[in-house]
């Protein structure tokens, strides 16, 4: 395991008890942590025997964390507890179980507190801008519940909006409610959210005040329509004005049950086509009904062909409806359903202006995958959406996941795919503009994407793609133009290590001329443990980062030299073998004034230790993800005196040397070295946050001495 490309599990030290998620005694905000949202789930390995029998097997958490709302695993380690860390999240509901894998190509076990009550998907709440539409109120009405039909009765979730009055003289209105094939009613309630949307609109004026009715997920339209209509009305004050929609079949059921009887509104979520829905039972609906509004995820949605079809079924047949367009952030998830109701729910029992699509979702069109077997893999679409395959090759295994830095901050979950006819395996998710790295795990062992070209030296079962989008390090790793671009080339040089023929990456920048007067100011740019010196431009894309910088006008030009930094002495290694060989190679300075050095984890103490050891020889110092302070008899007013700058980077506490980068900094404060600490940047030990830390320092760099 390479401490670049995948994550070290370092459990996060434990402190003050922090708010958990509801009913879950297991999950906890990560308590004095730099970057809010962080979360800690810790599992009893005691909990785990008791739940499932299972003694030895990996735990982890299981849920939509992923880009997205992708449903996406994070492995739970630790000798004792099991703990797994992620964030930070983004405002909004997340719903997760907790899982035990007996053995590696086996079946994951859902298990929970014995201890608890608590069902099994659990939900987390993370407060936060864009997010108060979900949140609790002081009056969310009330659920209850109602029976329906003959023999073994179904049950229904009923929910009262808030002051809800039996008595008063106008009667509710109802929507109800339908879920997917498969599905229970409760889930429109959690992670549905219906209680604490309804509520939202109801107490801000943005809906009319309702009954809301999830019904069985097993009911047909007969059993909605003869049923369960009529117990709600015998239960509840409610009035014949009513409206119904439905998820994946339950959007079917809703038709049908609209064109039986009288519903003043429809809601098709992700389905709608069925044996039973054609264009004569579409008619019925529109002739019935005043609203039939359709939505959508995105393409990952699998329904996503099946709505589109719908739509065009619609139109073939005349009748008017109403397009939400897809979801451009996530498929056919709760992230999507929520949204579509929270948007229906104001359409309903009120004049409406406004019957487009929601800000900024685009019309469903024709979307077609990429052919089996099309290399090179992944496919990146126009909106984001990137598709991995795993080929036939992998018939035979019982599980493929895409194990990669795709989770919040860049951690590193892993992703199932999904086995096709053909034997093959897939994966969409919407990723956003940023740089890649993965690797399949097939039944639990790794292996590359044969499809995918590029390699990386230091871990050869990973792979890497870059993802063009309008993030920070989606811009700056975006390839520029081919006449804008620095040079990469490969240095030979004599090192100090037993084997003495070594290689570094040097990377010059555009327009680069080995005979002008004045030298290049230059930059010796280490990699960490496990890696080498082609890491920081096949997994870090330096010289991206670098062309973008340069075309920017942000960075002084320079020329920047990767080296091997594994097994040597490296203050010895860089002043007497790397910085003289780049001398006489490239036209680059001797001057300590016009010299950097800067690395990540063992390069950031390669780094450091340089400085302490030779101060003024490099005048901007950069450490990422740093450890190493002044040991005694530093000469700190030699540092201060030669160091223009020295610059220090770390993670949050998932990056495990959070730590000691806050030692490092106690100690330079202590002895009186000048530095600057700058904000932590969320993330693990990992390419994410090095990236956005090369991008920090570049432009600082020589700006002294230009």
């Amino acid at each position: 395991m390479n401490e670049s490309h995948a994550p070290r599990t370092v459990p996060v030290p434990p402190g003050p008890a922090a708010q958990s998620a509801a009913g879950d005694p297991w999950v906890a905000e990560v308590p004095d942590n730099p970057v809010r949202d962080v979360y800690r789930f810790t599992v009893p390995a005691r909990a785990v025997r008791e739940a499932t029998g299972v003694e030895d097997g990996q735990v982890a958490v299981q849920g939509d964390f992923g880009p997205g709302g992708t449903w996406t695993e994070f492995h739970a380690d630790g000798d004792a507890d099991r703990v797994a860390t992620l964030g930070p999240l983004d405002p909004g509901l997340y719903c997760y179980r907790y899982v035990v894998r007996p053995a590696p190509d086996a079946e994951a076990v859902p298990f929970r507190d014995p201890e608890t009550a608590r069902p099994r998907l659990g939900t987390l709440f993370v407060h936060g801008p864009g997010a108060d539409w979900l949140a609790d109120t002081a009056d969310g009405g009330a659920l209850d519940t109602v029976e329906y039909g003959g023999g073994a009765a179904s049950e229904a979730l009923v929910w009262t909006p808030p002051g809800y009055d039996a008595a008063r003289a106008a009667p509710y209105p109802a929507l109800y409610l339908l879920p997917d094939a498969g599905r229970s009613h409760r889930e429109w309630a959690e992670p549905g959210r219906l209680a604490q949307i309804l509520a939202r609109l109801v107490l801000d004026g943005d809906a009319e005040p309702m009954v809301v009715v999830a019904a069985d997920g097993s009911s047909t339209a007969k059993d909605l329509v003869e049923g369960l209509v009529p117990a709600v009305e015998a239960a509840f004050h409610v009035a014949a004005d009513r409206a119904v929609a439905g998820i994946g079949r339950g959007a079917s059921t809703a038709l049908e049950a609209a064109a039986a009887a009288a519903f003043t509104g429809v809601g098709a979520l992700s389905g709608g086509l069925g044996p039973d829905t054609g264009p004569d039972t579409l008619r019925r609906v529109g002739d019935r009904t005043a609203l039939i509004r359709v939505y959508g995820g995105n393409v990952t949605d699998s329904a996503y062909d099946e709505v589109g079809a719908l739509e065009a079924v619609l139109t073939a047949a005349g009748v008017a409806f109403e397009s939400d367009g897809s979801h451009p952030a996530s498929g056919g998830t709760w992230r999507t359903w929520r949204a579509a109701l929270r948007d229906f729910a104001q359409r309903l029992f009120r004049p409406v202006a406004d019957h487009g699509p929601s800000e900024g979702h685009p019309p469903f069109t024709a979307h077609e995958p990429p052919a089996p077997g099309t290399a090179p893999t992944p496919w990146t679409d126009a909106d984001g959406v990137v598709t991995f395959e795993a080929g036939p090759e992998f018939a035979a295994a019982s599980r493929v996941a895409v194990w990669g830095n795709f989770g919040p901050a860049g951690s590193w979950p892993r992703t199932p795919m999904t086995r096709q006819d053909d034997g093959s395996w897939r994966l969409s998710m919407p990723l956003e503009g940023g740089t890649y790295h993965y690797k399949f795990e097939v039944d639990g062992a790794g292996r590359k994407d044969p499809r995918n070209p590029t390699s990386v030296r230091s871990e050869p079962a990973w792979s890497t793609f870059a993802v063009p989008g309008d993030t920070l390090r989606g811009r700056y790793t975006a390839p520029v133009p081919a006449g804008a671009r620095g040079e990469v080339d490969v240095m030979a040089y004599n090192s100090t290590a037993a084997d003495p023929d070594r290689s570094a990456h040097v990377w010059t920048p555009p327009g680069y001329d080995p005979a002008r007067a004045e030298p290049y100011p230059v930059l010796y740019l280490q990699h960490g443990g496990g890696q080498t010196r082609s890491d920081w431009i096949e997994v870090g894309y330096a010289d991206r980062i670098l062309d973008n910088h340069h075309r920017n006008g942000t960075t002084v030009p320079m020329v920047v030299v990767m080296a091997n930094g594994n097994g040597v002495d490296f203050p010895t290694e860089i002043t007497t073998r790397i910085a003289p060989a780049a001398e006489e190679r490239y036209r680059v300075s001797a001057d300590p004034r016009r010299r950097a050095l800067a690395g990540l984890s063992m390069g950031s103490g390669q780094t450091l230790s340089t400085l302490w050891a030779h101060p003024g020889a490099f005048a901007y110092i950069g450490a990422m993800s740093a450890f190493g302070g002044p040991p005694e008899g530093t000469d700190t007013a030699a540092v201060n005196a030669g160091t223009e700058l020295l610059r220090v980077y770390s993670g949050d506490r998932q990056d495990f040397t959070y730590e000691p980068t806050l030692d490092l900094i106690a100690a330079m404060e202590r002895s009186g070295v000048e530095h600057e600490f700058a904000p932590i940047i969320p993330g693990p030990h990992g390419w994410d946050v090095w990236q956005r830390a090369l991008i920090d320092l570049l432009p600082r760099l020589f700006k002294a001495a230009h």
